[in-house]
């Protein structure tokens, strides 16, 4: 089954006591159980698990081509369950550009968790070959990265960690289901923030890992999410659901649209340096065309004149709207270094782009002017 078919149809079954085709919503945090607990077969407590965010991690499993999918409040939350379950003494390798929060999360809590880490350049095997050591237990891989999306090969990690039991965990929320499977690639889990590109509405929160296999490793942590109360809400697990169903087209406009605002801003004299892996000059762009179906609707450009000119870019934009967060029906421009605050690694002058369904030429138009104005 083709992946636009299976986006609509996964965990699509038509309610049996009323014939709806829309699932249902079940907000129940209690359910009846018999008298003595050790006889439950059913649902017990939202906490534990429900029956909407059951129906949403099928369908996620079955978009990632994984074995067991577990469900979360957040991106952060589904991250922190996952490390949190490693064993102690062992080494994490980041990605150089990975997602800022989870630096900042390494930096304050792997010391109480009993886990050292480094960063290394992911899209570069043979550095990943070189700093793999005795301790490590975890390759955490990011591909696109955030914000300036380099490119790593997934089965090229994967032909690094599998040989010696190092699991490899890709953050693919970028790329999305729609673009990659790095199961399919060999990597043990895969991480999505659902709050982007799934939920695509910018109106619901969570996060989702994918597992290859499940294991007693997957049931520990699925023990950690229910224990720190991590789970993800009905309401929004049934809008991430809805999210899903439209995917596909959705991702694929965005798609479409960032490669032509790319190639614009590629030649633009006010713009240093695009980001993007459909240009063929992206060092990734190689990678990106054998493991990805297309190159996604993010891109990050680098602005002439340094940090207050890129701000008077982003100031002048009207269809792009400065806030936080991707992967939604708008298109939205960030400042990164002064969002990611003190010890940001990225560069002053850059920008992060999430394309939205506007059309490109009115996308484009937006740019020139702002651009233009900023000049």
């Amino acid at each position: 089954m083709r992946f636009e078919t299976l986006a609509v149809h996964a965990a699509a079954d038509i309610d049996r006591e009323t014939g709806a085709v829309a699932p249902p919503l079940h907000l129940s945090t209690t359910f009846e159980h018999p008298a003595d607990s050790t006889q439950i077969t059913g649902y017990l407590y939202q906490r534990y698990a429900n029956p909407t965010q059951d129906r949403l991690e099928e369908a996620l499993a079955a978009l990632d081509g994984g074995a067991a999918a577990l469900a979360f409040a957040t991106g952060m939350a589904a991250g922190a369950a996952l490390l949190q379950n490693l064993p102690q003494g062992g080494e994490v390798l980041m990605a150089d550009d990975t997602y800022f929060a989870f630096r900042k999360l390494a930096e304050r809590f792997f010391p109480r968790w009993g886990l050292t880490w480094r960063l290394v350049d992911m899209s570069d095997p043979v550095a990943v070959a070189a700093a793999i050591g005795p301790e490590t237990v975890c390759i955490w891989a990011e591909t696109p990265s955030n914000p300036r999306l380099k490119v790593t090969s997934v089965a090229a990690l994967s032909a690094l960690a599998r040989p010696r039991a190092i699991k490899l965990v890709v953050d693919a929320t970028f790329a999305t289901p729609a673009l990659l499977n790095p199961i399919a690639l060999g990597a043990d889990v895969v991480l999505h923030s659902t709050t982007k590109y799934l939920g695509g509405h910018s109106d619901a929160m969570g996060g989702a890992l994918i597992f290859g296999e499940r294991s007693a490793w997957s049931d520990a942590i699925l023990e950690t999410r229910k224990l720190q109360g991590a789970t993800a809400s009905p309401f929004a697990s049934w809008l991430i659901l809805r999210g899903i169903r439209t995917l596909a087209p959705r991702v694929s406009w965005q798609s479409k649209s960032a490669q032509a605002l790319a190639e614009f801003l590629v030649a633009h004299p006010r713009v240093c340096a695009v980001h993007y892996p459909g240009l063929a000059e992206h060092p990734g762009h190689g990678i990106a065309q054998r493991e990805m179906r297309q190159f996604g609707g993010m891109l990050s450009v680098e602005i002439v004149g340094g940090r207050e000119a890129a701000l008077n870019v982003a100031n002048a934009l009207s269809l792009f709207i400065n806030a936080t967060s991707l992967g939604g029906y708008e298109s939205l421009v960030e400042h990164r270094e002064s969002v990611e605050g003190r010890g940001s690694p990225t560069p002053a002058n850059l920008l992060r782009l999430s394309v939205g369904l506007e059309h490109c030429e009115d996308l484009i138009a937006d740019w020139q002017q702002a651009l233009a104005c900023a000049g």
